[in-house]
């Protein structure tokens, strides 16, 4: 089964992005055809650096490798190297009605936040569609959040399909939410937004930093505390044993335990958890070429993929 997914370069990757997304991305690929791409043509709707762009590419190729992806397994690539999802979106584009475009949630909510309305942040979900349709994708693992952008692939690639024969496979999406959201050191969920963010690779001194900075009641140290409310507790979840999660869980409701003590453990958690990957890490930025060989290779084998569904669609909509 074909598995499709990318991932924007628009900071470096967090907490909340291993556990909301690249875990189960690295599940995936193990028992399916895995194809994630990093998306730079999406990140540029809101118009990065050049040189803040080239440092966000390398460091999501980095951390993927780092954090287990297999090439040989999984074909990995820079989605600007597959020219074809252009095209394709073109195609696309001359058969989807304005009216599905200005429906999308995500284009009106950026809209309401005050973001300028650019074309591209307005056709997001058409390239969105040539990048699931290029790859002939059977699942599309999404947050909730980006539902009906696989709903809107849907509809354009069975108008498509209606009107110049079958050309596309219609994919089914994904949900990955079943993992609660990744609270911030501010108590909201944790994005490059908001500033509140933990780092996947941060130096050791600085994620405790972060760590201890996590927002908290005013509780005091003989308080009974309320796990269920507390996010030192929520992230505790993530990386304590079962056992050790209901010891805590029980310090908590009984009092006498601070929150700096938590705070304590789950750094160290973090740190253990992440220390293989860490050191993995620290290789690949020693050894850049390997990475670029890695986008390249991924790149081949990609554009070989959505080179047949474009020529498909070309013969079949009447471009020889």
């Amino acid at each position: 089964m074909k598995i499709l997914s990318g991932i924007q370069p628009s900071g470096r990757l967090h907490i909340g992005n291993y556990f909301g997304a690249m875990k189960q991305h690295l599940q995936l690929q193990d028992a399916n055809d895995g194809f994630y791409f990093i998306a730079e043509y999406h990140a540029l709707t809101s118009n990065p650096e050049p040189d803040t762009l080239r440092d966000y590419v390398f460091a999501v190729a980095a951390d993927y490798l780092a954090l287990g992806l297999n090439p040989e397994k999984t074909v990995f690539w820079r989605q600007t190297d597959v020219p074809e999802v252009v095209e394709l979106m073109w195609l696309l584009s001359c058969v989807t009605p304005v009216g599905l475009m200005e429906r999308c949630v995500s284009y009106k909510d950026k809209l309401a936040k005050g973001l300028s309305a650019n074309h591209g942040l307005f056709t997001y979900p058409l390239l969105q569609a040539a990048d699931i349709l290029a790859f002939e994708s059977d699942l599309v693992p999404v947050g909730a959040d980006q539902k009906q952008h696989i709903e809107v692939t849907c509809d354009i690639a069975q108008k498509f399909n209606h009107l110049y024969g079958e050309t596309f496979k219609i994919p089914k999406e994904y949900i990955i939410d079943s993992v609660a959201v990744v609270p911030g050191i501010d108590g909201q969920k944790m994005s490059k937004s908001y500033d509140n963010t933990i780092e996947i690779f941060e130096p050791e001194k600085k994620m405790r930093k972060k760590v201890m900075k996590i927002k908290t009641d005013s509780a005091g140290v003989d308080e009974p505390k309320n796990p269920d409310t507390c996010s030192v507790f929520a992230l505790l979840k993530l990386f304590a044993s079962e056992d050790e999660l209901k010891e805590w869980d029980k310090k908590y409701r009984e009092g006498g335990m601070g929150y700096g003590d938590a705070k304590k453990r789950l750094a160290e958690l973090m740190l253990e958890f992440f220390k293989p990957y860490r050191e993995k890490r620290e290789e690949l930025d020693k050894d850049p070429a390997y990475i670029e060989k890695v986008l390249k290779g991924g790149a081949e084998r990609a554009r070989a993929a959505a080179g047949e569904t474009l020529a498909r669609a070309r013969h079949n909509i009447g471009i020889r």
